[in-house]
């Protein structure tokens, strides 16, 4: 259920819980709220990794599966966003056919 404000922004119940997890945090300056934001926005991608891999393998971590594939450590990735830089643990596979879509691998090109 969307609640439209005086100020012309519509927040629905999730976002305006985030927000109120914020003020409980007593940030005080606008450095806390972007660290905030920072921190916020590397666990959704790290929450949506792991989605695509459970996806991506058909089971749940910790579940028994008859699978040849399998859960195989992470790989640190700096991603950069307005926020700053912050650090993420990419999911790997045995097999080595997990592609993420949230975070694509990038290749370097090099121009002469």
């Amino acid at each position: 259920m969307e609640r439209k404000r005086r100020n012309g922004i519509n927040l629905t119940e999730g976002k305006r819980n985030i927000i109120n997890a914020l003020v409980i945090l007593r940030l005080l300056n606008a450095e806390d709220i972007q660290d905030a934001l920072k921190d916020l926005l590397a666990g959704t991608i790290q929450e949506m990794l792991e989605a695509e891999m459970t996806q991506h393998l058909g089971y749940d971590p910790y579940e028994h599966s008859e699978s040849t594939n399998a859960r195989n450590g992470r790989k640190r990735k700096t991603i950069l966003s307005k926020y700053g830089d912050t650090e993420i643990k990419v999911p790997q596979d045995k097999e080595g056919t997990f592609e993420p879509q949230i975070v694509k691998n990038v290749k370097k090109i090099f121009l002469i």
